[in-house]
């Protein structure tokens, strides 16, 4: 093996120190924006532009003691985690039957998938409206975890669908020789070995719910209390000002969820990503 020059390492580092800035200066600039009083997003001084000469916490509590914020925090966890669960229940299932069974009408079943998900998702809101309009759900929650599930249940199913390819059924027919019924046989075998999958499609499912604006603020236009975070933010802002420090601080407090459950999922979540597009 060539042993790089210590020119070389200096230009590797280099490199990678730049690309870390600039990674992490974006969430750095947000967290400045958010302690620095007013609602300045920038600033002159070269020296604020990295470490604050003032920290003040007056948007955060704001955002807590005088908005809608922790309404809206409390709306976003139940239309994200119901979503979740959704997903990932039906979605599982789904993908099981696709992957296992032959039946008519399969081959349809799948090119239909694949139609619909290349499709955006804004092109089918008036429908999805309309249909929660006949049921009676529009501009409720329930309204709203339903259409987002079935927004994102195509894409789960199919990405369940291929890691449940590369299963082998071999395992479940052993496990049935031995006693299991076809239930058991999903639960105790074929569920622990799609662990990587399923951690994918709730990390997916919940950031549909979780950071989803336009059908949340078509369905619940004027009633700030249902609103999510999302459209509560948007909402603050009026033709006068734009409330920049407060926006850095609910995109802070917003990200902080999403972080936990990427934190909690992380071991199994390339895995997921990767290998269920390998067999269809």
């Amino acid at each position: 093996m060539i042993k790089p020059s210590k020119f070389g390492l200096i230009v590797a580092y280099a490199i990678l120190a730049l690309a870390i800035l600039a990674a992490v200066y974006p969430i750095w600039f947000v967290a400045l924006a958010s302690v620095r009083p007013g609602q300045r997003l920038l600033t002159l001084d070269l020296r604020s532009m990295f470490i604050p000469r003032e920290v003040t916490w007056e948007n955060f509590n704001r955002l807590l003691y005088e908005e809608y914020f922790l309404i809206w925090l409390q709306n976003s966890i139940k239309v994200a985690a119901l979503t979740t669960v959704l997903c990932v229940s039906l979605g599982t299932t789904g993908a099981f039957a696709l992957s296992r069974f032959r039946f008519v009408g399969r081959e349809p079943i799948l090119i239909v998938f694949l139609a619909v998900n290349a499709f955006p998702g804004v092109l089918s809101l008036v429908p999805i409206m309309q249909i929660l309009q006949r049921i009676g759900v529009f501009g409720t929650h329930s309204g709203l975890i339903m259409a987002y599930t079935a927004g994102t249940l195509i894409f789960t199913t199919w990405n369940l669908k291929g890691y449940f390819d590369i299963i082998p059924h071999e395992l479940e027919e052993a496990a049935m020789i031995d006693g299991a019924g076809p239930i058991q046989a999903f639960t105790h075998i074929a569920l622990p070995l799609a662990r990587p999958a399923l951690a994918a499609t709730a990390l997916f499912g919940f950031l549909s719910g979780w950071n989803e604006y336009v059908m949340a603020q078509v369905m619940f236009t004027g009633r700030e209390i249902l609103y999510t975070l999302p459209v509560g933010l948007v909402i603050m802002a009026d033709d006068q000002a734009m409330p920049w420090g407060l926006f850095a601080a609910g995109a802070l407090l917003i990200s902080a969820p999403t972080l936990l459950v990427f934190l909690s999922l992380q071991n199994h979540l390339q895995a997921g990503l990767t290998l269920g597009g390998v067999k269809g």
